[in-house]
């Protein structure tokens, strides 16, 4: 097998999308355009990847990291100049190059593979990717011969009206021997309207050297989508959701209405999971097995066991244990730790604390900055008060205590093992074990006061 090199462009500042954000770094189901391309090469064994940036440079090398060479195209003029800019690089190297687009989130490592194979097969000098499509308006034409070899690419606005007829068009990805293409490049001029130098015209100069020319046609148009608008990256969206969606169907886990759930692309899920409608998984999420999830549920970077329900919930940066129950309409915010058998009623917010084995808070609570002990009951109305305007405090609640409905635990305080708060106590002071705090007013009673005030 030849050595492998992988050349991303991702140097244009994408005006079409009429945007402050750099255009590669636009994301597809949670992920930038450009990490989908790197992630997807990472999986075909180069030797080196690199990524031409321009507009937006210190953005990309943040987002992609190490392990990457990147290159600078101070002006963009053009996709052979971009190639150019990683000449130093891999002139002097035998093997092969593939030229990839860094706005074209759909391509797939199965597809760079067989365009590498096919490449290597057909002892070719340069092979495009190519792809059949109901309206190729836009796009340049693949033109054959008789014998089906590649004669040359002819861009819609030069094509005849028999080649406009033509379905199989170039995508602008290629697979190139490295030292031809290179060679190729010096030859490459800028005379047209642009003024700029095209990457297919490396094609030609190789045809008029009497080269061979290969074309790999994918079954797959949609990989190809290059995105340059908002409608573009509507449509890449869709098609990666529903690509997602069925990758995790296919691994066991049940969607109850895919076009109406959204997965990202790191999202990992265990088998028999059922997933409801209006469900939304990002970042790096993990759910377990046999769970129940939505509807109308929002879980971000979070860590979800086994046999868990979560439901019309939003669950962001926490980990949350197995058998565990969330919701209707609870918030679980960053820094939560809620281990198993928990539940977590409506209308309860978590905020950066942690609730032990077997704890419940059912309904209409707030606990935030408090550690949670377990087989702890917080009744409706519970509040850990955790912030004086100025600084946040802790508040301790040990295992088996049990506080009464509306109470206020004022930070920093700590409620003993096996205590018990009287309904409607405000708790300033630690409780110790086994002990009952009342913190209220005594209920006075004055008989006929009504009938006395009606009177005056």
């Amino acid at each position: 097998m030849n050595n492998r090199f992988v050349v991303i462009l991702a140097a244009g500042q994408g005006t079409r999308m009429k945007s402050r954000l750099y255009k590669v770094l636009h994301s597809v189901c949670g992920k930038p355009m450009v990490q989908h391309v790197v992630d997807q090469v990472s999986q075909i064994g180069v030797e080196e990847t690199v990524v031409v940036v321009g507009h937006g440079a210190e953005l990309v090398k943040e987002q992609l990291g190490d392990g990457i060479t990147y290159v600078l195209q101070e002006e963009q003029l053009g996709t052979g100049h971009a190639v150019m800019q990683a000449e130093a690089l891999l002139k002097d190297k035998e093997g092969v190059t593939i030229v990839l687009c860094g706005d074209t989130p759909l391509i797939t490592k199965e597809t760079m593979e067989s365009l590498i194979l096919f490449h290597e097969e057909q002892n070719a000098k340069a092979t495009i990717l190519t792809a059949k499509t109901e309206d190729p308006t836009g796009y340049g034409r693949i033109v054959r011969d008789s014998q089906g070899a590649v004669q040359r690419i002819v861009e819609h606005k030069d094509a005849t009206s028999d080649e406009r007829m033509i379905t199989e068009i170039n995508t602008g990805t290629y697979c190139f021997d490295n030292a031809a293409l290179f060679a190729a490049l010096k030859h490459v001029g800028n005379n047209n309207v642009q003024g700029e130098y095209y990457l297919p015209d490396v094609i030609e100069i190789l045809q008029g050297q009497d080269e061979l020319i290969a074309a790999y046609q994918t079954a797959s148009f949609e990989e190809t989508l290059g995105v340059n608008d908002r409608v573009a990256l509507a449509s890449a969206e869709a098609i990666m959701k529903n690509r997602i969606n069925e990758a995790h169907m296919r691994n066991g886990v049940t969607i109850i209405d895919p076009q109406n759930t959204y997965i990202g692309a790191e999202v990992i899920i265990g088998m028999d999971t059922i997933i409801k409608p209006g469900t939304i998984l990002t970042g790096k999420t993990v759910i377990g097995h046999e769970c129940e999830i939505g509807p109308n549920t929002e879980i971000i970077n979070s860590y979800v066991g086994n046999q868990t329900t979560i439901k019309q919930s939003v669950v962001t940066d926490s980990e949350i244990g197995n058998d565990v129950n969330v919701g209707p309409f609870a918030h679980i915010r960053p820094n939560s730790q809620i281990s198993d058998e928990v539940k977590i009623g409506n209308f309860v917010e978590v905020k950066k604390s942690s609730f032990g084995k077997g704890s419940k808070a059912s309904h209409l609570s707030y606990i935030g900055d408090a550690e949670v002990g377990n087989d702890v009951n917080l009744g409706c109305g519970s509040i850990t008060v955790n912030y004086d305007g100025k600084n946040k405090f802790l508040t301790k609640i040990e295992d088996g205590a049990f506080v009464g409905c509306n109470s206020n635990l004022i930070a920093p305080v700590t409620i003993g093992k096996n205590s018990y708060i009287a309904a409607g106590s405000t708790i300033t002071n630690d409780v110790p074990e086994n002990a009952l705090a009342i913190a209220r007013e005594r209920q006075t009673i004055k008989n006929e006061y009504i009938t006395k005030l009606k009177e005056k």
